[in-house]
Parts: structure tokens; C-alpha cells; sequence
């Protein structure tokens, strides 16, 4: 996670609060909110080595499949899920949305926007599928199932009665030659065109 990740995180979620981050990797996401927010709460990952990371920070892990859903957690459990970049990794994307927004009353989503410019100029003028830093993978090695974009996503929302409290978007690698000011303004015009990462902030309709 970069430091806007954690910017949007301290500024969405409530100090002291009950979360759960899916797909949380090494906890990295999970121990800053637990430093500087005294929020309490899970990580869920799969991986076993990053498990052991987030495990060695104190923060309390579960090693789950997202694909298997949030079954083990009751209604209204936590405060806040923050699922960070794994959306387009999952089986059914829109099944697991509907189902964060039952065990807690917010869902903070982030994940790579695959109409960013640079994605359709590398297909368009080489003919195969982009990669990039937010895509680092080959077509036929990525974890990555279920692209999508600002559009798309939102467009999911609305099919699932889940509101947008807040949508941000981000470039992972800003442009040294254009100040941020003016690329942020041109970013906030045209999302689906000029960012590389969606943040959003989601509630139950």
C-alpha cells in the first residue's frame, strides 16, 4: 500500500473501530491503522509467508481464500472492510462486495483501472495484453481475472444497491514533468481515462 492508501484510511476510518482488510498481505495496511487509529480487528490472506509477516507485527490473521467468502463473520461484525487491489482477483467480485457491505457497515475498495490510457495505448499499438507496474503479471500467469474500470465498477454498484460514499482516483506513477496540482485537477475530470488506481469508499443502498 502506498501513502495515499493510507491517507484515504485514516480519513475514512473511525479511531478505535472494528476492522477487516481482505487480502491483507503482510499486514502492512492493517498494522499502520492499528498504530495510529487503535482500530482492532483481521486480516484474512492466503499467502503463508506474508501471513507470517503480519503475524510477526502482533496483528491478528486468518489464512482464507477470499473465494470462500465471509461466511465464518456475522451481521454488522465490524465497522469498516478494506479490501486493497484484490477485487479483480476473485471469482465472484460482485458476490464478495454484497457480502463485505453485511459484516460491516462501510467497504473502502481499491483496484487498478484497466481504461487507464497507457493500458489502451500499449494495446492498441502492440496488440497484447498490457502490463505495468498496478499490472506487473503476463496474461497467462496473472491472478488477475476480472479487470474492470471506474465505469464498470460503478455500474456493478448500482446493479447491487451499494451506494458510492466516496471515489477517488490515483496515478501510482505521476507524470515528473506536469505539476501534481494541475495533473490532480485533470485526474479528477476524466478518472477512467488518466488513473491507474480507483479508490472507493461504499455503503449499503
Amino acid at each position: 500500500m502506498n501513502n495515499i492508501d493510507h491517507q484515504l484510511a485514516e480519513k475514512w476510518i473511525k479511531p478505535n473501530s472494528r476492522v477487516l482488510d481482505l487480502g491483507c498481505g503482510d499486514g502492512t495496511l492493517l498494522a499502520h491503522l492499528q498504530d495510529s487509529l487503535g482500530v482492532s480487528g483481521y486480516g484474512l490472506e492466503i499467502d503463508e509467508a506474508k501471513i507470517n509477516e503480519a503475524v510477526a507485527k502482533g496483528l491478528n490473521i486468518i489464512e482464507q481464500d477470499l473465494n470462500d467468502g465471509l461466511a465464518r463473520f456475522g451481521d454488522q461484525s465490524f465497522d469498516t472492510v478494506v479490501m486493497a487491489r484484490a477485487l479483480q482477483a476473485v471469482k465472484s467480485p460482485d458476490k464478495l462486495l454484497v457480502d463485505m457491505l453485511r459484516v460491516a457497515k462501510e467497504g473502502i475498495v481499491t483496484f487498478p483501472n484497466f481504461a487507464y490510457w497507457q493500458n489502451r495505448v500499449y494495446l492498441g499499438i502492440k496488440g497484447i495484453m498490457p502490463m505495468s507496474e498496478t499490472l506487473p503479471h503476463e496474461w497467462y500467469n496473472t491472478p488477475n481475472i476480472h479487470l474492470c474500470t471506474f465505469k464498470d465498477f460503478e455500474r456493478l454498484c448500482d446493479d447491487n444497491n451499494i451506494r458510492i460514499l466516496d471515489a477517488v482516483a490515483i496515478s501510482d506513477k505521476p507524470s515528473p514533468k506536469i505539476p501534481a496540482s494541475i495533473m490532480n485537477h485533470f485526474v479528477k475530470r476524466a478518472p477512467n481515462l488518466l488513473a491507474d488506481v480507483a479508490i472507493y469508499r461504499i455503503a449499503k443502498g
